[in-house]
Order: C-alpha cells, then sequence, then structure tokens
C-alpha cells in the first residue's frame, strides 16, 4: 500500500529503536522521510538505505532536538528540501535517570528541552510547513512513565504529561487547519534506551513484564512504529487529541516490575 506516495515526513530519533522502526513503516507507505539524528550519521545514512530499498526513501538531519538554534535549522532545510511538510513524529528523549532527591537543574532543563520545548517549538515549524501542504499528522512518542511511577523516571515522567497536554491544545488549536496531533504511550518496548536503563536487570526484567503483560509479551519497536503508521494513515482520519496506549494491557494489571535498577 503506497497511500504516502509523495508525502513528507520528519522523525525525530529516527536512526535507532522506535524513530528508525516507524521511519521505515512510513516509507513502506511510499513517504520520504527527513531521519532526525544527534551524531551518529553513518546511522542515519543506514537507515535512509533502508527507506529507499522499502519504496520510499528520505534524507538525515542533524540535530539536537533541545537546542533552538539547530531545530530551527533543522526545520529550514526539510522546508527548502521537502517544500512542505505531511507529517511530523517528535521522538526524541533524554533524561538523567536519578531520583527525584538526586535531581540537579541542568538534567530538568535537559529533559524539558527535548520533551516539552522540542515538541512545542518542533510543532510550531512543523504546523507552517504543514498548512503550505493543505493539512498535516503530528504524533507525539509518549511514555508509561507519565501513567504509573517509575524508578528514576520522576522528570521524564512529567516531561511526557506535559507533552501530552500540549498535543490536547495543539489539536483544539490546529484541527481547524486540517492538522491532528495525537500521542502514542508504550510501555518498555526491547530497545538500546531500555536496556541502558534496565541496565544488568533487563532480562530479570523482561521476564517479569511478559508475566506480568495479558498478552505475555515485551513490546517490539515495530508494536509502536505500526500504531504511529495508524495515526498517520487516513484510516486515522477522525482521530485527533487523543493519547493511545500500546502497552498490551499491563496497564490494567500491574506495578512496575520489582527488577528495576533500586531508587536508592
Amino acid at each position: 500500500m503506497k497511500d504516502l506516495d509523495g508525502r513528507f515526513a520528519f522523525i525525530t530519533g529516527a536512526s535507532r529503536g522506535v524513530g528508525r522502526a516507524a521511519a521505515r513503516k512510513l516509507a513502506a507507505r511510499g513517504a520520504q522521510v527527513a531521519i532526525g539524528y544527534r551524531k551518529n550519521r553513518e546511522t542515519a545514512d543506514q537507515v535512509v538505505r533502508e527507506l529507499e530499498e522499502l519504496g520510499g526513501g528520505g534524507i538525515p538531519i542533524q540535530l539536537d532536538v533541545g537546542d533552538a538554534e539547530a531545530r530551527d535549522r533543522a526545520f529550514d532545510e526539510i522546508g527548502e528540501k521537502f517544500g512542505g511538510l505531511d507529517i511530523f513524529v517528535a521522538n526524541a528523549a533524554a533524561t538523567a535517570f536519578k531520583p527525584l532527591l538526586e535531581i540537579e537543574p541542568h538534567h530538568v532543563e535537559k529533559t524539558f528541552a527535548i520533551t516539552v520545548n522540542g515538541f512545542l517549538f518542533g510543532v510550531q515549524r512543523a504546523a507552517a510547513l504543514m498548512e503550505k501542504r493543505g493539512g498535516g499528522m503530528i504524533v507525539g512518542v509518549s511514555g508509561y512513565d507519565c501513567v504509573r511511577t517509575i524508578p528514576r523516571h520522576g522528570v521524564l515522567g512529567a516531561a511526557k504529561a506535559a507533552m501530552e497536554m500540549l498535543a490536547k491544545q495543539f489539536a483544539f488549536e490546529l484541527g481547524p487547519r486540517g492538522i491532528r496531533v495525537n500521542c502514542v504511550n508504550f510501555f518498555y518496548a526491547d530497545t538500546d534506551s531500555t536496556r541502558f536503563y534496565a541496565g544488568e536487570g533487563f532480562d530479570a526484567m523482561r521476564r517479569d513484564v511478559k508475566a506480568l503483560t495479558p498478552l505475555r509479551s515485551l513490546a517490539k519497536p515495530d508494536d509502536v512504529a505500526d500504531a504511529i503508521s495508524y495515526l498517520c494513515s487516513s484510516g486515522a482520519g477522525f482521530v485527533s487529541g487523543q493519547t493511545l496506549m500500546v502497552d498490551g494491557a499491563i496497564l490494567l494489571t500491574a506495578p512496575a516490575p520489582e527488577h528495576l535498577p533500586p531508587v536508592d
């Protein structure tokens, strides 16, 4: 299905994990995807080659989402090369995994600069490019830490909660312009980020999650990417201002697994 032929997308944090999987899904539908990456140009170039093999295409876009000047340069480049934008997926995130009593000001500033400022001001720029195309679709990638407490996720959870609220407000404000805004929220997926966070406890955590999740599985990046792809489809044409949970129903049954890194 090539329903995104002639469409242009920009995904931040797209060189690996959920972002990479989402780029592949959109490219398979024919989209040209700007691959936002922070440091590893080689990996971003590899993703672009993958997109071409899938029947889509793309370009690498270097930026630190939390840096206002870098963010503006990235959107300027997308405007020059694409001429407009149809899809924006705000996926990039970073934080210090620390208890709140150990958090320092620069930890908060970095986390919120990427997740909150990056989303707010990224959507502003994306919306201007989407108006040139007659509308568009925006998806913020949120996380389970804004609906349930998770050890060492306090600051990131607060930032993701703010992003979800911004998405609702943007859906209200941008709807008359033909722009839909939604979020995808997911529990742990088997990504580099999850493995880094869990450390040596990853295997035990994965075992516990499988036991506690009604679907008896840990999410894969493709599971989250499928939800993003759906929200960017005509099948979700009347869906806006929503957060789609991709958690295997674990929210109904379980607290955070006990094998996560301790708070103290």
